[in-house]
């Protein structure tokens, strides 16, 4: 039985490249019991501005027009900086870090481009990669104390062009320290499970989901709870990678996934959902 949900789904009303509509329609022809839409909110001037009452009418309207084939959430993918208007209009929210301040009145993504990731290590972290991870994830550790989040987003996404750059080694304690700091916070002060992000992989430019193998041992030795999506921003990719990832966690000892519905959490058994391999 595959793993037929996912809650990190972008459309045409942000950067995605189909409508909500598609994204459904494929989602049944996969057999999908549940599909999360997570619009961005970014800083204002950053990324791709959103209607936001106008995108939280048509998922709406897609939760009523597909009742009892599919259960189909309304969400937000909330930036560390960006408007928190319309979160109480929401069934759940993503804490996704993908800007920095590195100076007053300076926001700065650290995952648009290879070119400007770099630019942004040079320009303010003086050609420091780990102290450009490190302003990161102090930045994530802040994340859900700014507002209230259902779980974490592609929690390392600073390495998103690392294999390229090589701006730092992920197993470096420079680089560790901060990231097992913040997910430490964030696991066992705020209690927030963390999404297994197969994005990147589905895109070919990580050769490992988020968080890294590394940071994932970590999350199971603190005991936090995963969740596995795949940040679609195409509906051929709202399932991509998800056996890759769910290979990935059992090996490193999870014994379940978790689904979003409704009614709150529920869990399932890898084992399940790689149909005894």
């Amino acid at each position: 039985m595959p793993l037929l949900a996912n809650y990190h789904t972008h459309t045409t009303f942000c950067d995605g490249k189909n409508t909500a509509e598609e994204m459904v329609q494929e989602a049944l022809r996969l057999g999908f019991g549940h599909l999360g839409f997570s619009g961005h909110c970014d800083p204002e001037g950053e990324g791709v501005p959103m209607d936001k009452p106008a995108y939280l009418r048509e998922i709406r309207r897609l939760q009523q027009a597909w009742a009892g084939q599919i259960e189909i959430l309304a969400g937000l993918e909330m930036d560390c900086f960006g408007p928190t208007d319309w979160l109480e209009e929401a069934d759940y929210c993503i804490g996704s870090t993908h800007m920095l301040r590195p100076v007053p009145g300076v926001t700065a993504a650290v995952d648009w481009t290879a070119d400007r990731t770099q630019a942004l290590c040079d320009t303010y972290y003086g050609g420091d990669g780990y102290a450009l991870a490190k302003a990161y994830y102090e930045t994530e550790a802040g994340i859900a104390d700014r507002f209230p989040c259902t779980f974490i987003g592609h929690f390392d996404l600073v390495a998103r062009f690392n294999e390229e750059l090589g701006l730092f080694d992920e197993e470096d304690p420079r680089y560790l320290t901060p990231a097992r700091d913040a997910m430490a916070y964030l696991v066992r002060e705020k209690g927030l499970p963390l999404e297994v992000n197969t994005g990147a992989l589905n895109r070919n430019r990580r050769s490992v989901p988020y968080p890294a193998p590394p940071l994932l041992r970590f999350l199971r030795e603190l005991g936090g709870e995963i969740l596995i999506s795949s940040d679609a921003h195409q509906k051929e990719k709202l399932a991509g990678a998800f056996p890759e990832a769910l290979r990935l966690a059992r090996a490193i000892g999870f014994d379940h996934v978790n689904l979003l519905t409704r009614s709150g959490w529920r869990q399932q058994g890898i084992a399940e959902l790689l149909d005894g391999e």
